[in-house]
């Protein structure tokens, strides 16, 4: 099929981008990379009015050192990000979640912004987010607004965006010495979506968790924190019983999606299978 008619924007700055949205309101869509947008308006599950593309803004891609976290503009694409080595070297798990994305055409031109706005609860780097405790920052036509991951996260494709919102930025915190990430999933085999998905960020100091941020994706209708499993473990000693028990909570309070890819019951098996493997790795890479 193809998609209804549409009025096309290719702004060069934010604050015009702003200004379009602000002008059209809820007749209007921001086209980031696309993969997602695109197929739901040639099903016409989705008719936007007015399309305002980002992708000549070039000052929204960029990957930075940031006072020892790193700045990754919202614009910047799947493939920059997995081989970046200021990923790789921070937050192994980022690139690994960013590797992990459907195939190398939609890894090139996907965005890490259009990811997080979208908030397919099935997508891979939100848990990650979700796992660093970064901050996404807004533009719109007033300040600028600095949103938790933890509050931005709402419901089935919905987020603490508002209407005249784009993404500008995403800010990950530096990570303490002795912290190790991890990301892995159970995917599906054709569309590589995640029907479960596990990020750990656990920092560790003497064989004992001094912090733990665990993240779910796959599992529920949106992504979601494994706090249950976090709070066993930390202040705790870390071992593979400790792990695999505080693992079996990770199911606790997750409201579990159910079709033809896997019951309730088996993504809350894969939820606890996946939070220990990933716990494992996440510590042994600590140190």
């Amino acid at each position: 099929m193809t998609p209804g008619a549409f009025e096309y924007h290719a702004p060069s700055s934010v604050a015009e981008a702003v200004g379009l949205l602000e002008e059209h309101g809820d007749s209007a869509k921001i086209l980031a990379g696309g993969h997602s947008l695109l197929p739901l308006m040639k099903l016409r599950f989705a008719q936007p009015e007015v399309i305002i593309d980002l992708a000549k803004i070039s000052d929204l891609s960029y990957i930075r050192q940031d006072g020892g976290g790193l700045a990754i503009g919202a614009m910047t694409t799947y493939t920059d990000i997995e081989t970046s080595s200021a990923v790789q070297s921070a937050v192994p798990a980022l690139a690994e979640a960013a590797g992990m994305v459907a195939d190398r055409q939609v890894r090139n031109m996907g965005t890490i912004g259009g990811c997080l706005a979208h908030a397919d609860p099935a997508g891979d780097l939100p848990a990650v987010i979700l796992a660093l405790g970064a901050q996404i920052v807004t533009s719109s036509s007033g300040p600028h607004r600095t949103i938790s991951a933890d509050d931005f996260f709402v419901d089935f494709f919905t987020t603490a965006l508002q209407p005249n919102e784009i993404i500008n930025e995403i800010q990950i915190p530096a990570l303490p010495t002795g912290t190790g990430t991890s990301y892995a999933k159970f995917g599906n085999k054709a569309s590589h979506y995640a029907i479960v998905g596990i990020a750990a960020v656990v920092t560790v100091s003497g064989g004992t968790c001094q912090s733990l941020r665990i993240g779910i994706t796959g599992a529920g209708p949106k992504a979601t924190r494994a706090t249950a499993t976090e709070a066993a473990l930390t202040g705790s000693s870390l071992n593979d019983a400790s792990i695999k028990a505080a693992a079996q909570l990770a199911s606790d309070g997750v409201d579990f999606n159910e079709d033809l890819h896997a019951s309730a019951e088996y993504r809350a098996h894969l939820t606890r299978l996946y939070t220990e493997r990933v716990l494992l790795e996440a510590v042994s890479r600590a140190g």
